[in-house]
């Protein structure tokens, strides 16, 4: 006879194995950490020259981008890692990136003086192809769909 097929509410055989769900580093999470890892380190790259070399041109701007460049080194770390812990810490770094970006996109809309030189959330992500405005929801309803419990 062959195999029963499993079903939600099945038990597995003995010696018959279950494949759990995809952890969340895995797979498509996989893309996600890049696409956070790539921006981590450009927007550090990018802060770093900015800071060292022209600091006193627009110093707000400069700073936003070594903050930018903070939350993504953070969300990257933490979405690569498994745990309850590391899930909290990922949602918290999504959602702050996530206001990061529309505040600071709102914010050099209305105010584009203040801002004489672009940071990696200016314009909602502009510079970057609007990717920067577009990363957190992704992240987020990733992080949503692989939650932990404690």
């Amino acid at each position: 006879m062959g195999e029963r097929p499993m079903s939600r509410f099945s038990q597995p055989d003995a010696g018959q194995q279950v494949a759990g769900p995809t952890p969340r580093n895995r797979g498509i999470g996989m893309l996600i950490i890049t696409a956070y890892g790539i921006f981590a380190i450009s927007s550090f790259a990018r802060a770093l020259y900015q800071i060292v070399v022209h600091f006193e041109d627009s110093p707000v701007a400069y700073l936003l981008s070594a903050f930018a460049a903070a939350v993504y080194i953070l969300a990257t770390v933490a979405l690569a890692r498994r745990g309850h812990t590391a899930w909290l810490v990922a949602l918290v770094a999504v959602l702050v990136e996530m206001a990061g970006v529309i505040g600071i996109g709102l914010w050099t809309v209305l105010d584009p003086e203040l801002f004489n030189e672009a940071t990696v959330w200016s314009h909602f992500g502009q510079g970057y192809g609007y990717i920067p405005l577009i990363l957190p929801f992704v992240g987020l309803f990733w992080l949503l769909r692989h939650r932990t419990v404690q």
